[in-house]
């Protein structure tokens, strides 16, 4: 799709908000999928009888096989757009998903991980183009609508394993692949709108380089630094915070399933309000506050009681999120023309190696204790002070 010409075809004709809210549904249910996972890591452990390196391996299955396709997906759908790979995406979650639901076997279940995986690396380089397509030249406001999806997604996960699946037994979470189906349909739909539009727009995307290019390499490491250092602590929240809760507080698997979905309704919350602030004040400022904000916090959390880790958990999603959608604007602003890529390495590689990360946090856990993984989490804030190098693109 020539994203330039369609970018202007969107901003004659306003924002396009049912595609937005389409896109924003699906992102929804393919990362429910993907929290369910997470979710269900307590039931796993029971009737698996897991280690923490087993489940470490699980989220880094899942995470890696999207980190390694995501970039490379995209690339090519810079170059030639498969928006009918949509749907396709969706039905290889469709299958994981069943497999968590069947497996018999612990291989099953990592190939089930995996297929999520795949289904996520075909997913978000073509969605995210179709959302900047789609948004009317309001690229923040456009990227926060769509990680909105994913991020409640991702929230509802906990509640659904803690309401449905932990009474019903592990077989129900074949029910949820009906949603994945709804998903398919509705994502052939947009691929067929966004089909029109690449048949409409006709020219190809500009692709020059706003500044020299080993500046905007510099830049685009950096940033990738700073969303893998954000990811590493989602994930080490995602993969072992419920087994934190339950072993400091004595919590029973669904309050601690609550308690995570505290954390990810203020991610929720937080990547909202970062798309809708960046597009005011500009996304370099958005990605600053949330660096200096969130420090506190993080160092504060292994240290209190049960309820004002309630309160932490939802200010530290809620500041932790507010940088991403900031961050890939910004990297979309530096690399012009490539959308499918930067969301391939914004969405696929760094969110993989928090995979990494976190299959390396369950050795420490095995080794030290569930606690001293959030302490030494704690200082990875730290890394945000990258952000000093970053280049002034408020003039453009």
């Amino acid at each position: 799709m020539s994203e330039a010409s369609a970018i202007h075809v969107t901003r004659s004709t306003m924002t396009v908000w049912p595609v937005l809210v389409a896109i924003s549904l699906c992102h929804m249910i393919n990362d429910v999928m993907q929290s369910l996972l997470a979710a269900i890591y307590p039931l796993l452990q029971q009737e698996f009888t897991l280690s923490y390196w087993q489940i470490g391996l699980m989220t880094f299955a899942f995470q890696v096989t999207a980190s390694l396709l995501q970039p490379v997906v995209g690339a090519i759908t810079d170059r030639r757009p498969m928006p009918g790979s949509l749907a396709v995406g969706m039905g290889s979650t469709f299958c994981g998903v069943l497999l968590l639901a069947l497996a018999h076997e612990y291989w099953v279940l990592v190939t089930g991980a995996m297929l999520i995986g795949v289904g996520s690396s075909v997913f978000h380089p073509e969605s995210s183009r179709v959302a900047r397509i789609a948004s009317g030249g309001r690229f923040g406001t456009a990227q926060s609508l769509f990680q909105l999806g994913g991020n409640f997604g991702q929230a509802l996960g906990p509640l659904l394993a803690a309401f449905i699946v932990v009474p019903l037994g592990r077989p129900s979470i074949a029910l949820f692949s009906a949603t994945a189906l709804l998903g398919s349909a509705i994502l052939w739909r947009i691929g067929a709108w966004a089909e029109g539009r690449r048949k409409a727009a006709g020219a190809q995307a500009p692709r020059d380089l706003p500044l020299a290019r080993g500046r905007v390499i510099a830049a685009i490491s950096i940033l990738a630094l700073l969303t893998f250092s954000k990811n590493i602590y989602t994930a080490s929240i995602s993969s072992y915070y419920t087994f934190y809760l339950i072993e400091k507080f004595g919590l029973t698997t669904q309050q601690s399933q609550v308690m995570l979905f505290l954390f990810l309704g203020g991610m929720a919350a937080g990547v909202m309000l970062g798309g809708l602030v960046g597009d005011r004040i500009g996304p370099l400022k958005v990605i600053w506050f949330s660096i200096l904000g969130i420090l506190p916090f993080t160092l504060l959390l292994p240290h209190v009681g049960l309820a004002a880790t309630g309160i932490l958990t939802v200010l530290i999603g809620l500041v932790l999120a507010s940088a991403f959608p900031a961050i890939v604007v910004f990297a979309q602003e530096l690399v012009p023309g490539r959308t499918g890529l930067v969301a391939g390495l914004f969405f696929g590689f760094s969110f993989g190696m928090g995979g990494i990360a976190a299959a390396l946090l369950g050795l420490v856990a095995d080794a030290r204790g569930i606690e001293f993984v959030y302490e030494i989490c704690a200082y990875l804030p730290l890394m945000g002070l990258l952000t000093v190098f970053l280049p002034r693109m408020e003039h453009r």
